[in-house]
């Protein structure tokens, strides 16, 4: 499994894996083990809302103790770590992703998509994914950034949110 089928995978169905919005965040650490909590959730206790866990590049924002997004960052010109439980067989990858290479990959698998106008302005694009809801932000690099291409906008987070 690569990164690239992760990304299409939680594109056409909003999960990631066994990760679902919805479920507990008990049920998500008894499939990932224990998250970094947000440092909120530190001083304020566990039932401060909208803060996200972590492990590694996986992000989970909690509601309620349950699960209201997920998100995937990116750090385009580095490596990321995500959970064996999401990109099995990986200690670490390149997050590097082209907005293109995922277009591309997004449309061979028959998931349909559009431009997010919401998150698209400036020199930031987006896109929504169909029937999942599942958001794609793309930028062009920063100067922190060693990438390849500094005219081309790559992939920085892609999340799903609850309503």
């Amino acid at each position: 499994m690569t990164l690239m089928d992760v990304l299409v995978g939680f594109s056409r169905t909003g999960r990631l894996g066994p990760l679902n919005c919805g479920m507990t965040l008990a049920e998500a650490e008894h499939l990932l083990g224990p998250g970094r909590p947000h440092p909120a959730h530190i001083m304020k206790g566990p039932d401060v809302d909208g803060y996200p866990y972590s492990w590694g590049g996986l992000g989970l924002v909690v509601t309620q103790r349950a699960v209201s997004g997920i998100w995937i960052n990116l750090w385009p010109g580095s490596t990321a770590k995500l959970p064996p439980l999401i990109l099995p067989d990986s200690e670490s990858f390149d997050a590097t992703v082209l907005r293109e290479e995922l277009i591309a990959a997004l449309d061979n698998a028959g998931c349909q998509h559009a431009v997010n106008t919401t998150l698209t302005f400036g020199q930031q694009a987006s896109l929504i994914t169909q029937p999942a809801d599942v958001c794609a932000v793309f930028s062009l690099p920063g100067r922190d950034n060693h990438v390849p291409h500094r005219d081309r906008h790559y992939l920085n987070v892609i999340h799903k949110h609850t309503t």
